[in-house]
């Protein structure tokens, strides 16, 4: 097939990587400032299998753009594979890397894969089937406050929760100090599926953490429930309370720390470089993963609305795929990957990733490559595919490397030749 050549207009000042997270008030959709040219060229897509649904996209581009291929020479090293189940990684300033294990084990790493200890008084997880010691966020004042906060899945009564704690790594590196739970899920489940859960921090220091909806047909309802914290965006402060500025969402018991609601099972959260907008990463069910750019107040469908189908192969709910007052994903996948963490590239290694989304993909095994522009998915690579890993979370050093960790308990540097 012939390549097509797509010249698209952004800006790409700099940006520290430790304000990255940050984002400005509030998201407009608006197409950003332009002042430079970016030229792609783009071949057939990258996914190749039959489609699992009949399904219309809602837009042209909403789903298979054109391929992409990285033309500066990068190579990819397996660093470590002594891990076990790891869950989250996130850099930090000192350029190590810390890394959340599903078992309940917290460490750090050297930009070089060499492990420190177990890190002592990590608060006790529900580590069984998808729970357990879940996403982290490191502070952008880490270097003057030392801080962490994580997601974790916790045994409560009725079942367990998505719950979020913060706390000071010791300058030694082994220790977390004045820990405490700040935030709980209040929907209690007796179930092992579908806890979410990404953490980041905006502009205003506050903490954005995704919630799954616990799966179950009888419980998945209660996404759309604005008195359940299942199938949310949060908002909170670093205590734990609601955020000032949250939306106000109507209905009876309607919580304070609602962001976005409609979700169904996200396990990814990134903040755009420039704008500063919050991306989530969704599984959807048989087909119908997603990735939206989240409004605050806004509802993302679930389970109402789905590019997806049960296992089974039959249809969610009605079958309806557009419905007003329920937002479009930006873009899906049909099949599945199975997207995970995510993170934009910020750094100057390989110039055309400059603020590209990299998305981790569980079940089709590799990290996906979105160019991005005025908020439409423009192409796509599949990065590491050879691998055959399952990818779970990724992030960028302050060295500009790209640090990616598997469920087989691999850890991966991706850095320029």
């Amino acid at each position: 097939m012939k390549k097509m050549v797509v010249r698209i207009l952004l800006v790409l000042p700099l940006v520290s990587i430790f304000h990255a997270c940050e984002k400005p008030e509030p998201i407009d959709n608006k197409p950003n400032p332009t002042d430079s040219t970016v030229q792609l060229e783009l071949g057939p897509p990258v996914e190749t299998r039959s489609t699992v649904t009949k399904y219309t996209s809602a837009f042209m581009g909403q789903t298979r753009v054109g391929g992409l291929k990285t033309k500066t020479p990068f190579s990819f090293e397996i660093i470590n594979t002594s891990l076990t189940e790891p869950w989250g990684i996130g850099a930090l300033p000192n350029g190590k890397l810390i890394i959340t294990q599903q078992n309940g084990i917290m460490r750090v790493s050297t930009a070089d894969g060499i492990l420190g200890p177990n890190i002592a008084n990590v608060p006790v997880v529900k580590f069984a089937g998808q729970g357990g010691l879940l996403g982290i966020c490191v502070d952008p004042d880490f270097q003057s406050n030392r801080m962490l906060y994580w997601a974790f899945s916790e045994s409560v009564s009725g079942g367990s929760i998505t719950s979020v704690a913060k706390g000071r790594l010791s300058e030694s590196e082994d220790a977390l100090e004045s820990v405490s739970v700040i935030y709980r899920s209040n929907t209690p489940y007796n179930g092992n599926l579908h806890f979410g859960a990404r953490i980041v921090m905006d502009k205003s220091r506050n903490l954005l953490v995704c919630i799954g909806e616990r799966s179950d047909a009888s419980i998945r309802v209660q996404a759309q429930s604005v008195s359940s914290s299942l199938g949310k965006v949060i908002r909170i402060t670093t205590d734990g309370q609601p955020a000032l500025g949250n939306p106000m969402f109507s209905g009876a018991g309607a919580l304070a720390e609602l962001y976005t609601i409609g979700h169904r099972n996200p396990q990814g959260l990134a903040v755009h470089p420039i704008t500063g907008d919050i991306w989530l990463g969704e599984f959807g069910p048989k087909a119908g993963d997603e990735i939206n750019l989240l409004v605050a107040g806004k509802n993302y469908g679930w389970p109402i609305i789905t590019y997806g189908v049960e296992y089974n192969g039959q249809k969610v709910g009605d079958g309806i795929q557009q419905k007003e007052n329920m937002e479009q994903p930006v873009y899906y996948w049909d099949p599945a990957i199975s997207p995970s963490g995510m993170t934009f590239y910020r750094g100057k290694l390989v110039p055309e990733w400059e603020n590209n989304l990299f998305v981790c993909a569980l079940g089709s095994t590799h990290i996906a490559r979105l160019h991005i522009a005025n908020n439409k998915v423009m192409g796509e690579e599949r990065l590491l595919a050879s691998e055959s890993q399952r990818f779970r979370d990724i992030t960028q050093g302050v060295d500009g490397a790209l640090y990616a960790v598997t469920d087989a308990g691999r850890l991966y540097r991706i850095t320029k030749n």
